[in-house]
């Protein structure tokens, strides 16, 4: 997956910009919208950003699993290579082994609320300025779709790409769009407008 990052001072041309990917076919759950106003956005239909991915806590927790992997392991193979294992059991490192690495998961993903993503850092000055930030996840195959629509909006700043690995998680989220679009349907509710 490659994702691509747009700048623009207007909120009300980014939601344009959101429908219309939309309706040339990129799911929802691939464009979102990063802002600071919060009032602005509660106003609009647009797929923003939750708060909790504005922190640094899922990469910093992806650290502690890590971390925590290796804690456990140490305490695993210290209590094997003691020969303490063999004189007690095993029950009681494993659970040990299992807290160290839950203990060190969490305080990570603690200490990554506490900092800004990874991700967002570059676009902090332009937030601070009342710009807004709109990315968009693509394959190959959204990436023609997204440049078709992109130069429709010559206002739209582009602000670089990066490369990402949630492909899974984006096939997952466009199948549970289209489950929930049918579910409405079916229980007789209008779709979102787009």
């Amino acid at each position: 997956m490659k994702r691509f990052y747009y700048i623009s001072d207007d909120l009300d041309d980014l939601e344009r910009i959101e429908h219309a990917l939309e309706a040339g076919g990129i799911a929802r759950p691939q464009i979102y919208l990063l802002s600071n106003d919060d009032v602005g956005l509660e106003h609009r239909d647009v797929n923003r950003v939750a708060s909790f991915l504005k922190t640094d806590v899922i990469h910093a927790g992806e650290i502690g699993a890590v971390l925590g992997l290796a804690v456990a392991s140490v305490i695993l193979i210290v209590s094997h290579l003691s020969g303490i294992a063999a004189q007690v059991g095993w029950a009681p490192f494993i659970f040990l082994a299992i807290i160290g690495f839950g203990f060190a998961t969490w305080e990570a993903g603690f200490i990554g609320m506490q900092m800004p993503n990874v991700h967002f850092i570059r676009f902090e000055k332009a937030l601070e300025q009342g710009r807004h930030v709109l990315f968009v996840e693509t394959d190959r195959e959204d990436q023609l779709k997204l440049k078709t629509i992109i130069k429709q909006y010559p206002g739209l700043e582009r602000a670089g790409t990066e490369v990402t690995h949630t492909g899974v998680l984006m096939m997952m989220l466009k199948y549970w769009e289209r489950f929930r679009s049918w579910a409405l349907v079916f229980q007789g509710r209008p779709r979102r407008q787009q």
